[in-house]
C-alpha cells in the first residue's frame, strides 16, 4: 500500500491536529531539556562565563524576561600552563516565561520563549585555577541576533585576540569558521 496507508498522500491534511500538536509540544519541552543538558555539559571554567553574562543581561533595565543559556555557537580556549586558560565563548541566550530578577532560574522552572530573538553573546577572559581573573577584563558582548552585524563579530574576534596578545599569549581564535 505505502507510506499512506490506504489514504491518498494529498489527503494529509485532513489527518487529526493533536498528533501534531503533541509533536510540537515534545519538541518545545525537549527544547528546553537539551538546553539545560547542553550548559551542564559545559567545563565550569565555560559556565562562569555564561554566568557573567547572564547577569549581564538580566541586570539590563529594558530587559523583562530572564534570559537563560541556549547554545553554543563556537567554543575555543588555550591553556596557557600553571592552570591558566584563555577562553573564547560564543553562544545565544533566550528569553523565558519567567520575570527579570528571579532568583536561582534554570529551565526546569523558566520554560524557553519562543516569540522573541535570540540574544548573541560572545565573552572571552582569562581563568586561573577556573575562576575568571580580574586582569585582564573579562570581555562580554551581547546583542539582540536581529541586530548583529558581520562588523560586530569581527570587532568581538579581534578584541579577544588583543587581549590573548597582550597576556603573551597565542591567539584564541587563529582560524575562525
Amino acid at each position: 500500500m505505502g507510506a499512506c496507508s490506504g489514504r491518498s498522500c494529498s489527503d494529509w491534511w485532513k489527518m487529526p491536529l493533536l498528533p501534531l500538536v503533541l509533536l510540537l509540544a515534545a519538541g518545545v519541552s525537549l527544547s528546553s531539556a537539551e538546553a539545560q543538558s547542553s550548559f551542564s555539559k559545559l567545563p565550569d571554567s565555560v559556565k562562569k562565563g555564561v554566568e557573567l553574562a547572564e547577569q549581564n543581561v538580566n541586570a539590563h533595565e529594558g530587559v523583562q524576561q530572564h534570559f537563560l543559556f541556549f547554545k553554543t555557537i563556537q567554543q575555543s580556549q588555550i591553556e596557557a600552563g600553571f592552570d591558566v586558560v584563555y577562553i573564547y565563548h560564543n553562544f545565544n541566550l533566550k528569553a523565558t516565561m519567567c520575570k527579570r530578577g528571579t532568583e536561582n532560574a534554570d529551565t526546569t522552572t523558566c520554560a524557553f520563549r519562543n516569540d522573541r530573538p535570540l540574544i548573541d553573546c560572545a565573552v572571552c577572559y582569562k581563568a586561573y585555577a577556573g575562576a575568571i581573573e580580574a586582569e585582564p577584563k573579562p570581555y562580554v558582548s551581547c546583542v539582540h541576533k536581529p541586530a548583529l552585524t558581520e562588523a560586530m563579530k569581527k570587532e568581538r574576534i579581534d578584541h579577544c585576540n588583543k587581549m590573548g596578545y597582550s597576556s603573551g599569549s597565542p591567539t584564541l581564535l587563529a582560524v575562525v569558521s
